[in-house]
Formats: structure tokens, C-alpha cells, sequence
């Protein structure tokens, strides 16, 4: 891109963002640690989903010394149902690490800031740049979109190395007065006009340098290679109930998928056999590499003639772990037949 068109892409971009951004409740404060919560919170997540989350953990942890005092157990019921809790454990080992490291505070070069656990290229360009005006890049799949199509980018997005390719591009188009405002122009961008399909063009602010658009050609554009399909699970799920009304909760490992979130006993169809249990339930929960198809029960502890691992937790006490939404799902049905 020549550098004029470059200083009227920066120009148009900027004027427009901060005319038309969305109010979003992260962009009413330069606070870096709540910069860090948001984006967290919106990798692999829309925005509406991520207000009532981010406003909720907000409250429960206003600063960052907060949320390192916190147990992980409380972290992952404020979080709860937002998915990807992966993100919610190393958010807050990371949190720790700045308490402990940095006595409370971000750092504020690429370097320093990458070091701390959960925080990524795409995480530190974005904390460094909103918060404190470095002009770093910060590029996600709306970035990617967006300048694939500007600059007429080909290379398949899908692969990890072609990011290099578009963190370069913003390298060089960066306004260096206002990162802040560009990186978000960019992101909001992505979201709101240069969308994935029938992007609104001729509501663009920066259609004028866009190579894709002046060819026609911007619904071709990103590539990017489909990802392999979803493994697909069976379980049958029994929501086992003693005589004191106690039900069956077990922990997760440490590690893998819904590291330590509690749920009801997961088992494959051919462990048990479930023919004489109430059938209460099924649904179907998609991850994003695998897919859960899942049989529900409700089963008396007398009539289990098998041992099954986990810890007998009263009605309150479920209500207070942390639990992934189809756990979640299955709870809310129990408790409308049996909790008054």
C-alpha cells in the first residue's frame, strides 16, 4: 500500500471507530487488568455473551490482587457456562504470576508481558496497545479478515504461520498516535461491517483502499482450509440420588478437558448396563474439536448394584461448584422435579 493510502486508511478508520464504536463496558476505562479480563473473555466467545460474564467477574474480583487471592473453585463458578475454562485457569495463574513478579501491575513491553501465563501474541498486543498506547499488534480472526481482503492477502489463514504475515501488515500500518483506536477500529471492524459473509461495503469507511472490494472479490476472501470434523461421544450420565436426597458429584482431573469442574457420573454405554433407570434426558453438547452425546438417569444409590467413584453433595453444595453447561443443564432439570 502507498503511503498515502496508508495516512487516509489510518484516518478514515480512526474517525470512524471513534464516532461509531460500539459501548462496550471494558472500553470505558484504561484499567490494563480489565482490558486482560475482556479479551480473555472474548477469544472464541461473542460480545453479548461476554457483557453479563465480564461484569459479573468485575464485581466479584474489582482489582487485581482480588482475583490472585481468590480459590481456582471460586474462579470457575464465576465463570461458569461462559465455556473454554481453560482460559479461566490460566487467566488467573497468570494474575498470580503478576502479583507475585510484578507486584500487581502489567509490564508494558511485548517481552515482559508474554512471559506471564495465558497471555499470547494476540493478548499482549491488545492489553499493551488499549491500555497503554504502544503500538503493538494485535491480531485475531477479525484482523485477519479485514486486512485479507484490504490488502488483498491469499494465504490460508487456517495456518498458524501465516499470522506472521498479517502481524507484519500491522506493523506497518499502525497509527503510532493512536493504537489504541486502530488496533479497535480494526477488531470492531471485523465485527460489525467487514463481517464473514455479505460484508456491508458500501458502509465501509475504508472501501476506497480496499483491493478486494475495487475487484469484486471480498466474499472470496479470507482463505482458509476447514478444520477436520468433530469426534463425536456417547455417555450416559446418572444422577444418583441416597436416601438423604444427596446426589453423586465428581471431580474432573487436573488436567485436559473441564479440568476441575465437578459433574454428575460420566460412563460409556457399555460400562453399565441403564435399562432399568429412568431415562430423564438427553442432549447433545459441541466442543470445538469433539462433540458430547449424552444419555441421562436418574438412578437410587440402592438400586446402583456398583461402585461408582465421587462424593455424595447436598443441593446447596451443587449449587455452588462450578459445572460445564451441559452439567448445568442437567442440574436445572433436576432441581425443577425435585428441589422446592
Amino acid at each position: 500500500m502507498k503511503a498515502q493510502d496508508i495516512r487516509r486508511f489510518r484516518e478514515a478508520l480512526l474517525t470512524w471507530y471513534h464516532k461509531e464504536k460500539r459501548d462496550l463496558p471494558w472500553r470505558k476505562a484504561n484499567d490494563p487488568y480489565h482490558i486482560w479480563i475482556s479479551e480473555v473473555m472474548l477469544q472464541q466467545t461473542k460480545v453479548d455473551t461476554v457483557i453479563p460474564y465480564y461484569e459479573k467477574f468485575i464485581e466479584a474480583y474489582p482489582t487485581l490482587p482480588d482475583m490472585a487471592a481468590a480459590d481456582e473453585e471460586h474462579v470457575l463458578k464465576n465463570w461458569e457456562g461462559l465455556g473454554y475454562y481453560s482460559r479461566a485457569r490460566n487467566l488467573h495463574a497468570g494474575v498470580k504470576e503478576v502479583v507475585e513478579r510484578y507486584n500487581g501491575s502489567l509490564p508494558t513491553t511485548r517481552e515482559e508481558i508474554s512471559s506471564i501465563r495465558g497471555i499470547g501474541p494476540y493478548t499482549a498486543g491488545a492489553i499493551l496497545s488499549i491500555a497503554y498506547q504502544v503500538p503493538e499488534h494485535a491480531v485475531d480472526g477479525n484482523v485477519m479478515r479485514v486486512l485479507s481482503r484490504v490488502l488483498f492477502i491469499e494465504e490460508d489463514i487456517a495456518k498458524p504461520k501465516t499470522k506472521k504475515i498479517f502481524e507484519e501488515a500491522v506493523m506497518e500500518l499502525i497509527d503510532r498516535h493512536d493504537p489504541s483506536g486502530f488496533n479497535q477500529g480494526l477488531m470492531e471492524l471485523g465485527a460489525t461491517i467487514c463481517t464473514p459473509t455479505k460484508p456491508s461495503c458500501l458502509l465501509c469507511p475504508i472501501n476506497d483502499v480496499c483491493e478486494a472490494f475495487s475487484r469484486g472479490l471480498q466474499e472470496t476472501l479470507p482463505i482458509k482450509t476447514k478444520k477436520t470434523k468433530a469426534l463425536s461421544q456417547q455417555w450416559n450420565v446418572l444422577v444418583v440420588e441416597n436416601e438423604h436426597g444427596e446426589l453423586l458429584m465428581e471431580k474432573r482431573q487436573s488436567k485436559g478437558l473441564l479440568a476441575n469442574m465437578w459433574q454428575f457420573p460420566m460412563m460409556d454405554p457399555n460400562e453399565l448396563d441403564v435399562s432399568m433407570f429412568a431415562e430423564k434426558m438427553t442432549l447433545k453438547h459441541v466442543f470445538s474439536h469433539l462433540i458430547w452425546e449424552l444419555n441421562v438417569f436418574y438412578v437410587k444409590a440402592n438400586d446402583l448394584h456398583m461402585k461408582a467413584d465421587g462424593v455424595w453433595k447436598s443441593a446447596d453444595e451443587i449449587e455452588k461448584l462450578p459445572k460445564a453447561v451441559p452439567m448445568i443443564k442437567i442440574w436445572d432439570a433436576y432441581k425443577k422435579e425435585n428441589v422446592g
